[in-house]
């Protein structure tokens, strides 16, 4: 045999490995495809139902984004307002603030609420005595996309229940916060409530077919060099 014909066969070779990778590619996408419809179904499940009591601290260790996130919950008690912290936002109304307050339960723990978005630093309307549904949300870590949390200038970019309890005294507090529903007249009264966003990017499906048309294109390839070394 020839060089050619021996470079043609390695090739080919070549070629069915890339197009076994790519096709185990696709199937993870379609994997992940059937999960992230799961995941969707499962969260406008929890969005919709009934609020029901927040985990209490004997449910805190096994509170998790896969069984809590997004889950619609309530809350009784009193707001520290002095306590409140500003955390930049973007919402549909424009640049902003999160409104972030711990609120004393009536069951005997603290746990931070989003009250809702303000557009101006400024006097934020006391919150006092209140009753609060809400979505259950998982702290926000560290900062925003190449924004840091800066508490020593109390500059905020993510609901960081940790580190916000620690900047504020406030104490132990729940490791969730609540995304307070809409009010009734959360048109005309800030903090403006129920702006969670609750949208899931799901490109699983163009991405299993990109891998696919990939490995058909790689076999493809494939036969064409098996059939060059033959002929050679």
């Amino acid at each position: 045999m020839t060089r050619a014909p021996v470079t043609s066969a390695l090739l080919a070779a070549a070629a069915g490995v890339l197009c076994a990778g790519l096709i185990g590619l696709g199937i993870w996408q379609v994997e992940r495809l059937a999960w992230k419809r799961a995941l969707i179904v499962q969260v406008d499940t929890r969005v919709r139902a009934a609020p029901v009591a927040a985990p209490g601290p004997g449910r805190w260790a096994g509170v998790t984004a896969a069984r809590d996130a997004y889950r619609h919950v309530a809350a009784r008690g009193n707001y520290r307002d002095d306590h409140a912290t500003l955390v930049q936002a973007v919402t549909e109304r424009g640049p902003g603030f999160w409104v972030m307050t711990p609120l004393d339960t009536d069951r005997g723990f603290t746990v931070l609420v989003n009250r809702g978005f303000v557009a101006e630093r400024g006097a934020v309307p006391p919150g006092g005595a209140a009753a609060v549904t809400g979505l259950l949300r998982l702290s926000e870590p560290g900062g925003a996309f190449l924004r840091r949390n800066d508490p020593a200038n109390d500059r905020w970019f993510s609901r960081d229940v940790a580190a916000i309890a620690a900047a504020r005294g406030a104490g132990p507090l729940a490791p969730y916060f609540i995304d307070a529903d809409a009010t009734p007249d959360a048109v005309a009264k800030a903090p403006v409530g129920g702006l969670t966003v609750v949208r899931f990017t799901n490109n699983h499906l163009v991405y299993a077919i990109t891998w696919f048309i990939l490995a058909a294109m790689a076999a493809a390839g494939g036969v064409w060099l098996l059939r060059e070394a033959r002929r050679r």
